[in-house]
């Protein structure tokens, strides 16, 4: 069985998005008076929106394989290549990736006009073909329970020691792109061994 985990990192849209961007803020602010994002605020959001966000590195592994990580400047030339290695898989794993990172890429890859390898279910309440370790762990409820929280309740150290999540545009902006891959690189990793004790295997 290939069993690929798998993490992504997102930055907001590009400048040829902007006014665009523009436009659907100022729409916003007509519509709700109650809106107070400014447009910066507006703009950086859109990290965490498949439609204008765009994928800044996808970290993979396949199974005990080393973890590896594409990045591509060029979105469009990324995707292929992870729907590339993705075609054969049998088992998606990762933490979160049934509401964020395996959505966000099937949305990227129809606005880069690139037509997945694979047609997966995102049906709830299943493991096979998505294992979510989120949701496995918390047994579908509300509440959800962050990747380092859960690394550290299963003694497994955290992959966030240098960086976390919500500073990836800043790294960005400041040019420590290496820093920002070995990151995701880092949550790949500890999502196998999480996904191992909650399976009860240590040999996939």
């Amino acid at each position: 069985m290939k069993k690929l985990f798998l993490d992504i990192e997102t930055i907001p849209a590009p400048d040829d998005k902007h006014e665009t961007l523009k436009f659907l803020h100022k729409k916003a602010l007509d519509k709700n008076k109650k809106e107070k994002r400014d447009f910066e605020q507006y703009l950086i959001e859109t990290s965490f929106n498949g439609a204008f966000g765009r994928i800044l590195c996808i970290g993979y592994a396949i199974n005990n394989e080393p973890a590896e990580i594409l990045y591509d400047e060029n979105e469009k030339a990324m995707l292929q290549k992870f729907w590339e290695i993705a075609k054969d898989a049998d088992l998606f794993i990762g933490h979160n990736i049934m509401d964020f990172d395996l959505r966000f890429i099937y949305q990227r890859s129809v606005v880069n006009k690139i037509k997945p390898s694979r047609e997966l279910s995102f049906a709830r309440y299943r493991n096979d073909p998505i294992y979510d370790t989120d949701r496995e762990w918390t047994k579908w409820s509300a509440i959800k329970i962050g990747l380092e929280h859960l690394a550290l309740a299963l003694d497994i150290p955290t992959p966030k020691d240098d960086i976390d999540g919500s500073q990836v545009w800043s790294f960005y902006q400041k040019g420590e792109i290496d820093k920002i891959l070995t990151y995701c690189k880092k949550d790949v990793e500890t999502t196998r061994e999480i996904y191992k004790r909650m399976t009860f295997v240590r040999i996939i």
